[in-house]
């Protein structure tokens, strides 16, 4: 019981607010010593992963294009064009986005969104953009607040969506770890059938969250207009 102690330093470290990168390596290194490895199977561990899922590099084929992209004005066009829409509030839109994100996920197709390449240049922008046309000027809080709720909306919808698709690396890790160690016989599909109850808590319960950001922002807007009359 003493390796889940990494998962304890992950709490710590998040509640604390320390650099998340930071918190993650210490505790996946403090996790794998006290589960009897040594650094240099450590290393050897982080290397093979790291040379086994050469998707993470991806970014460096999709930054220049991001880039040359917001170089042009695609955040403001982005945040231009959801202005008009005037039914779609900030709350509704990412709420929207972490369906999509969710149901993609879902069936295995986790790379066609995520932060760098769909919610910083677009759906941040966008979700700003719906802000400023109900509320008009934003404050800087407030506009970091839309942000960090826009990132939510993806690791949410990512994180608790993958589950559902039996071919994912954690549902496979699961099933691998608990047949050979324990000689049981678990389906992937059983996991993945499970993991839709969680999902949906998860859309439901964040969603709620991203809709009481509209009456968050609603507050403010009434508070900041009390002030300047």
């Amino acid at each position: 019981m003493f390796v889940l102690l990494g998962v304890a330093l992950v709490v710590v470290g998040f509640a604390l607010r320390l650099n998340p990168m930071l918190v993650v390596v210490v505790s996946g290194v403090a996790t794998a010593l006290l589960g009897g490895l040594t650094p240099k199977e450590i290393l050897d561990s982080i290397g093979n992963g790291f040379a086994g899922s050469r998707s993470v590099t991806i970014w460096v084929v999709t930054l220049p294009v991001i880039g040359l992209l917001d170089r042009y004005g695609l955040q403001q066009r982005a945040g231009r064009l959801i202005g008009k829409l005037r039914v779609l509030t900030t709350g509704r839109l990412l709420a929207g986005y972490m369906l999509v994100r969710q149901g993609t996920a879902a069936l295995g197709l986790t790379g066609i969104f995520g932060h760098p390449h769909t919610v910083r240049p677009l759906i941040g922008p966008m979700a700003i953009g719906a802000a400023q046309q109900r509320y008009g000027d934003l404050t800087d809080p407030e506009i970091e607040k839309i942000k960090a709720f826009s990132a939510s909306s993806d690791n949410v919808g990512l994180f608790f969506g993958e589950d559902i698709f039996i071919a994912v690396g954690s549902v496979l890790l699961i099933t691998g770890y608990v047949n050979t160690s324990y000689g049981l016989q678990l389906d992937p599909l059983e996991l993945a059938r499970w993991a839709i109850p969680t999902a949906i808590c998860a859309y439901v319960i964040h969603a709620g969250r991203l809709l009481w950001l509209d009456r968050w922002l609603v507050r403010r807007s009434a508070a900041v207009k009390a002030v300047a009359r």
